[in-house]
C-alpha cells in the first residue's frame, strides 16, 4: 500500500508518521510538500500534526489552501481514504471534509500528555480491529483540541455512528474528569458521513513503537492494513 504524507511549512509529526507507516508497518511512502499538485497515485493520505503557517489566524485555516488540498478534497470526495492527526484533524474541519471546528483548550494552554482513549465504532478503516472495551493510552499534544460542532451536527454523529473515540479513564471510563479539554462528549475523533475520512487529535503515531514502552497506536495502523488487504 502507498501512504502520502503531507508537509506543510510547521509540520513537525510528518516524519515520526514516515517512520511508522516506513519502518514499523513496512508500507511505501511519498512525501508530498504542501505546494505539490499531485498525489502521486497514493492508496492512502495522511495529514499529520504540527503547526501549518505557524497556526496563524486560526490552526489549520492557511494549510486549508495549500494548492495540494485541492487534490487530497478531490481524492476524498472521489472515495479516498484520508486521515488527519491533531492539526491534520484541525485542517480537514476547516477544509469541510469533517464537521465541527477545533477550538482553544477549556484550560486556555497547552496540553501535552499521556491520554486514554476508547474506540466507539468498529465501522471504520482505523477502528475496525480496535476492542471497543480496551481503553488506549495515546498521547495528545494540542492547544486547540475542544471539539465542537452545532446540537443538529452532534446528533447526527452520534446517529450515524461517526465518533471514532472518546477520551475515558484508564479503566475505560467515559466521564467529564477523563476529558483533557473539554471537547463536547469526550469526542477524540470522528469520520465524515462517507466513512473515509478520519480526523482524530492524538497522536498514535507517538505510541507505535515498542521502544517507546507503549504500542497502543500501533493498532490502528494495524486496522488500516487489515482492511486494505481484504479489498
Amino acid at each position: 500500500m502507498k501512504f502520502g504524507v503531507v508537509v506543510f511549512p510547521g509540520s513537525n509529526c510528518d516524519q515520526d508518521m514516515v517512520y511508522v507507516l516506513q519502518s514499523i508497518m513496512k508500507q511505501r511512502v511519498v512525501q508530498l510538500w504542501h505546494k505539490d499538485s499531485d498525489l502521486q497515485g497514493c492508496d492512502f493520505i495522511v495529514l499529520p500534526g504540527g503547526f501549518s503557517f505557524g497556526d496563524y489566524l486560526r490552526s489549520g485555516a492557511i494549510a486549508r489552501f495549500s494548492p495540494i488540498m485541492e487534490k487530497v478534497i478531490e481524492f476524498a470526495n472521489a472515495g479516498g481514504n484520508v486521515l488527519g492527526i491533531c492539526n491534520g484533524f484541525q485542517i480537514l474541519c476547516e477544509a469541510g471534509l469533517l464537521p465541527g471546528a477545533l477550538l482553544h483548550n477549556n484550560s486556555q494552554k497547552f496540553i501535552s500528555k499521556n491520554t486514554f482513549i476508547k474506540s466507539q465504532t468498529s465501522n471504520s478503516r482505523i477502528t475496525a480491529a480496535i476492542n471497543k472495551n480496551k481503553a488506549l493510552c495515546i498521547p495528545i499534544a494540542h492547544g486547540e483540541g475542544r471539539y465542537f460542532t452545532d446540537a443538529e451536527t452532534l446528533k447526527k454523529l452520534n446517529n450515524q455512528d461517526q465518533i471514532l473515540f472518546r477520551y475515558c479513564n484508564e479503566q475505560g471510563a467515559i466521564n467529564d474528569a477523563a476529558n483533557p479539554n473539554g471537547s463536547l462528549e469526550n469526542i477524540a475523533g470522528i469520520c465524515n458521513h462517507q466513512r473515509n475520512v478520519f480526523g482524530m487529535m492524538p497522536h498514535p503515531e507517538r505510541a507505535a513503537d515498542k521502544e517507546l514502552r507503549n504500542v497502543d497506536g500501533k493498532l490502528i495502523f494495524d486496522s488500516i492494513l487489515s482492511l486494505v488487504k481484504s479489498y
